[in-house]
């Protein structure tokens, strides 16, 4: 059986529900930082080993012991695959280039920093290349990356996986309260962290275009981020808007999809999303721009609907579509269900990380 570390600094919710499925084919041993444990300890398998490490906030250079910490422990463990969950974290990066490695294989959530996404250590963006090329291989989520890893960073295309983002939603029913609140067909979600990117304005641009068609619409704008009130600057509805300017804890995030008929994500820029892999498995519908990955996880008329980046009348149009058609409402979220069992079970993603670890010892040998 292979011995696998599987070192993650963020991706809390996507590391979870891999490991959790790794752990059936593989040795497995999870290694974070001590503050995330406490994300991930309640919904992890208790067959994971798991080892934590202290780690000092970015800009300490005490860094440079936490780091040797990181190291002594993957060194006995002595995995024959070392899979880390990327970081923006350069003391990780130069860790990277100054030591001798286990075979490494990377997961690349974001080639890119968000546009307007200011949460960054000055040289990331480029240390985190590091990475890129000491990495054996390397899995990404959708095949626009892929094409950019070939491309502008000149990765041979044999060291680039293509593995889809699994879904979220049992993560989170497991997580959630008891106190499940009723489904509410004519409301909308906007969730997650509210930044530039995020396409915000178009959504409330729509707003008053999808309720002349249906009055009951209703639009819950949950995450921390921008100031909300630069979108309001004349004050709200308050029976048209339910706005939490705030971090959601874990256990609340359920309610809020369960509530929800369909999770609005009007980005104009992506490159896969963990909020769609979330509604998927909480039976919501999306509508999302057609940009960047978006495009390869919803399938338009399928199980979700595309509208172009930035267009107010279509984005309002593809709501009113779905809100006022229950049919269509039913199919999109068996099909968007089947899926779950299908290309983003967790299981069938795993199967595949196998293989690429037996790809990266193939190649070592």
């Amino acid at each position: 059986m292979i011995k696998v570390a599987l070192l993650h600094f963020c991706f809390e919710d996507y590391t979870i529900e891999l490991a959790n499925s790794l752990v059936k084919y593989v040795d497995l041993t999870l290694i974070h930082p001590e503050k995330v444990s406490s994300v991930c300890s309640d919904a992890l398998d208790s067959s994971i080993r798991v080892i934590n490490f202290k780690k000092p906030r970015i800009r300490d250079p005490r860094n440079l012991l936490s780091m040797g910490m990181m190291m002594d422990i993957i060194k006995d463990i002595q995995p024959d695959i070392l899979h880390v969950q990327e970081t923006n974290d350069p003391w990780y990066d130069w860790t990277l280039l100054l030591n001798k490695m286990p075979p490494l294989v990377t997961t690349i959530h974001d080639i890119f920093r968000h546009p307007g996404d200011k949460i960054a250590v000055l040289g990331s963006d480029y240390t985190r290349r590091i990475a890129f090329y000491r990495s054996q291989q390397l899995i990404v989520h959708t095949h626009q990356l892929k094409k950019i890893l070939i491309k502008q960073f000149r990765i041979p295309q044999e060291r680039v996986n293509v593995l889809p983002h699994g879904e979220l939603g049992s993560l989170y029913q497991r997580r959630g309260n008891q106190n499940i609140q009723a489904h509410e067909p004519y409301t909308l979600l906007f969730f997650g962290r509210i930044l530039p990117y995020k396409g915000l304005k178009y959504l409330l641009e729509a707003m008053p275009l999808i309720a002349e068609y249906i009055p009951e619409v209703k639009l819950i704008i949950a995450g921390k981020g921008e100031n909300i009130r630069q979108y309001f600057p004349n004050g709200y509805d308050e029976k048209r808007y339910e706005i939490i300017n705030d971090f959601i804890p874990l256990q609340e995030v359920g309610n809020l999809f369960q509530r929800s008929t369909v999770t609005v994500l009007p980005y104009i820029e992506a490159s896969q999303s963990g909020v769609a892999a979330l509604s998927y498995g909480m039976g919501t519908l999306v509508v999302a721009s057609e940009v960047g990955g978006l495009s390869e996880i919803i399938e338009h008329k399928r199980d979700g609907l595309l509208v172009p980046p930035g267009d107010v009348r279509a984005l309002a149009d593809a709501i009113i579509c779905l809100l006022s058609d229950r049919d269509l409402q039913q199919r999109m979220q068996t099909a968007a269900l089947a899926r779950c069992q299908q290309d983003l079970n967790w299981s069938n993603i795993a199967a595949q990380t196998v293989e690429v670890y037996q790809k990266t010892i193939k190649a070592r040998h």
